[in-house]
């Protein structure tokens, strides 16, 4: 049953998606964020990465603040909030 259990709830990945990443070899942070896509819903997040890095810590052997958060990428280009939220200007 606790493989079933989700991790990242925006995007639906499971403890069993990340084990197995894990067990395959990948073990970069950044790596899973992107192929599972763990920290990319609406949460940004603030849920899901402290569980994946404690799953990455307990599987590697490593501790917690030894694997580095993945980085935040700003977007490309700069977007006016009122075209976002439907200014006058669309």
């Amino acid at each position: 049953m606790s493989g079933k259990v989700i991790i990242c709830r925006c995007n639906d990945v499971t403890i069993d998606e990340i084990e197995a990443l894990i067990d395959e070899g990948v073990t970069d942070i950044e790596e899973i964020k992107r192929l599972l896509r763990i920290g990319m819903g609406p949460c940004q997040g603030r849920t899901c990465i402290p569980l994946v890095l404690s799953i990455l810590a307990k599987r590697t052997g490593k501790k917690p603040e030894e694997i580095p958060l993945p980085r935040a990428r700003v977007p490309i280009r700069p977007v006016r909030v009122g075209v976002i939220v439907g200014g006058d200007d669309e």
